[in-house]
Parts: structure tokens; C-alpha cells; sequence
């Protein structure tokens, strides 16, 4: 039975060529939207607070700040309207989910950026 799954994940699920992206980096998606008839790309930018799942059903979250009220979205990475995804900055966190970066405001919600040795 596990073959079967493995097959159906490995074969027919549609592979995106993204970037490859953590918690605590900062990502900019372009998802594609309907209305109607019409169709038009519009772009989240926030933190990744977490990734999870694999293959077929990995999903990550992105939380950003919208005026002064936080706004989180889950994205499935096997999603058909997604576009594309930018990296715009790597976070240097300890842990694969942040949630402890929803409770935090200000100077605290800020993120190191990560280096990297050349």
C-alpha cells in the first residue's frame, strides 16, 4: 500500500522548482488569483513562522503585520496557482516553528539575518 502512495506522491503531483526556505526567512509568494472570468497575481510578503508536512501535502505559513493586527496564511507548496517565491532575507532562528513570533512587537519581532562564511 505504501508503494502505491509513494507512487502517486512521486509521479503525478505536479513538482515546483522553488527556492529553498525556512522558518524565520523572510518570502515574498505570488499566487495567482480568479475573479470571474479574470485573473490577476497578487504577492504576500511575510515570515515564515513554520513548514510542514512532505510531498504531496507540504504546506508553510507565512505571518505578516498589517497595519497593527498580524495576519497569517498556509500555503500548500503543491499549490497550482502559486507562481513563484522569492527569498528576500534568511532568518537566523533556532527552532522549525516560531510560534513564539506571534507574541512578540516591536524591536523583539525582528529577525538576525543569517551569513553565511564565503
Amino acid at each position: 500500500m505504501s508503494n502505491l502512495v509513494d507512487f502517486v506522491n512521486n509521479e503525478l503531483v505536479a513538482k515546483n522548482d522553488f527556492p529553498e526556505f525556512g522558518a524565520g526567512d523572510t518570502i515574498t509568494v505570488y499566487y495567482e488569483i480568479k475573479e470571474g472570468e479574470k485573473t490577476r497575481t497578487q504577492f504576500f510578503k511575510g515570515v515564515v513562522i513554520q513548514r510542514r508536512g512532505a510531498g504531496a501535502t507540504e504546506t508553510f505559513t507565512i505571518r505578516k503585520m498589517s497595519g497593527a493586527v498580524g495576519v497569517e496564511r498556509i500555503f500548500p507548496v503543491n499549490m497550482p496557482a502559486l507562481q513563484k517565491i522569492e527569498v528576500n532575507q534568511r532568518g537566523k532562528v533556532r527552532r522549525a516553528r516560531i510560534f513564539y513570533f506571534r507574541d512578540l512587537t516591536g524591536k523583539k519581532a525582528k529577525i538576525k539575518e543569517r551569513r553565511y562564511k564565503n
